[in-house]
């Protein structure tokens, strides 16, 4: 029943996964991550006997702490990735937030100088209407 339930829980795994792909809901680098977990969760659910072979050979007792010791570091290393991209996005958005103002700082100054031109221009018009 246990091996059946992980067999399952990796078609769904997958099966989501590829749908979230073709909706675009989530990047190519992200997928990579689930799908290798769905894999190895097939795997072990296909060849229960490997995740016992991989429990005698690095000295585990029990082979579901085993595996919670993978799933442990597996999440380790998740939010650590996504800690480096909130980061990185941080400073994108810093970046382009000081972009930004510039960019509004630069057109207020042109629209100033328009209207200073648009005004000196008006005085002139008047200037040459005026009778003399």
């Amino acid at each position: 029943m246990i091996v059946a339930a992980g067999i399952a829980m990796a078609v769904i795994i997958l099966v989501v996964v590829f749908w979230m792909l073709l909706a675009r809901r989530l990047r190519e680098k992200y997928a990579v991550m689930w799908i290798i977990i769905a894999v190895c969760v097939l795997i072990l659910g296909i060849l229960p006997d490997l995740l016992i072979w991989a429990t005698g050979l690095l000295g585990v007792q029990v082979p579901a702490n085993l595996l919670f010791s993978l799933a442990i570091v597996l999440l380790l290393g998740v939010s650590l990735h996504l800690s480096w991209e909130l980061s990185h996005t941080e400073d994108e958005m810093r970046r382009v937030a000081e972009e930004a103002a510039l960019a509004r700082t630069e057109l207020e100054n042109l629209h100033l100088r328009v209207q200073q031109l648009e005004n000196s221009h008006r005085r002139g018009d008047a200037r040459e209407t005026e009778p003399s």
